[in-house]
């Protein structure tokens, strides 16, 4: 049996969860409301404050959809109560970035700002302290949307490994490379 998937998911107070006839499962806290579909061939059933997953057969297929709907429902769970939060952080002379509303206006080093519309799921924000990098900071319950849109912001100028100029996680660790070797 799966590792991840025969694990329950606890379910904290104020949090609810409905399964409907065509297998969606919303789960509604004090922070929003998510919802996800389910393949019809898994059951999720509730009792005593948790959440169980199970699969009708050993079969490849059922045995992948297992643990991924355990951890997607999890995901769920955890974001529908205390939420999902990403920092990105931008390393390089003149990267500024400045958040208006749902945009994200950032200059990377091109001959023109880069303006990125956010999904109304996602609050931003941007900090510029004296010394340190800007950073862009990402907050949202859907734990999957927001690592979509903390990619694609990360994906406009990664991190190169001679300087580390780039846009990266703020826990991510850049690998060096040794630029030229001196002349002889």
């Amino acid at each position: 049996m799966s590792r991840i998937g025969k694990q329950t998911i606890p379910v904290p107070s104020g949090v609810t969860i409905a399964v409907s006839a065509s297998n969606e499962v919303t789960v509604k806290g004090p922070k929003g409301e998510l919802k996800q579909i389910l393949d019809r061939d898994i059951k999720v059933e509730q009792a005593n404050n948790e959440i169980t997953i199970s699969r009708p057969t050993d079969q490849i297929r059922h045995r992948a959809l297992h643990g991924l709907y355990r951890a997607l429902l999890a995901n769920m769970v955890t974001g529908v109560t205390t939420g999902f939060k990403k920092e990105l952080e931008l390393v390089g002379v003149g990267y500024r970035a400045a958040v208006t509303g749902q945009q994200i206006d950032m200059a990377l080093g091109f001959s023109h700002n880069i303006i990125i519309d956010l999904p109304k799921e996602i609050k931003a924000s941007a900090t510029a302290e004296k010394g340190q990098n800007p950073r862009i900071i990402l907050e949202s319950l859907d734990k999957q949307l927001l690592g979509q849109v903390a990619a694609k912001i990360r994906g406009l100028r990664k991190p190169e490994p001679y300087k580390g100029k780039g846009v990266r996680y703020s826990t991510e660790t850049v690998r060096r490379k040794a630029g030229k070797a001196a002349g002889k």
